[in-house]
């Protein structure tokens, strides 16, 4: 494990809110949503990558990103091991959670409408993520 993972792994909540804009803390941390067309990375058009704002751990491939129309970050399909799922049953609702495998921090959520060839839309929170470009 790098201390990069270590550190991940082990902050304190006071450390998270002292790593994280009050926004990435609200919904890395607190499960909170950001509001539709509010993420400067919804345009985000140039290679590169999608990465986990709390961690870094690299997400998505900008390759995998389009534009579905809902007023947030899209993507067709994760980076082998970059996330998990679980259950959430939370707004009296039942959706799949999406959320960083190294750090566990609040992604956003992956439904079953997506295109070809995953047909998955991972619907996922601009300021959970940060974007690195192509070298």
């Amino acid at each position: 494990m790098s201390t990069r993972d270590a550190e991940a792994e082990t902050r304190t909540e006071a450390e998270w809110r002292e790593a994280l804009t009050p926004e990435q803390y609200r919904v890395l941390r607190e499960h909170g949503t950001e509001r539709a067309g509010t993420s400067c990375l919804l345009a985000e058009k140039r290679p590169g990558t999608f990465a986990c704002a709390g961690c870094g751990t690299p997400l998505f491939a900008s390759g995998t990103k389009y534009e579905s129309g809902t007023g947030w970050p899209s993507f067709f399909e994760p980076l082998a091991g970059a996330v998990e799922t679980e259950t959430d049953r939370s707004h009296w609702m039942v959706r799949t959670e999406v959320h960083c495998a190294r750090c566990k921090g609040h992604l956003g959520h992956v439904f079953d409408d997506g295109p070809a060839p995953t047909g998955l839309r991972y619907c996922m929170n601009g300021a959970a993520m940060i974007f690195e470009p192509a070298a």
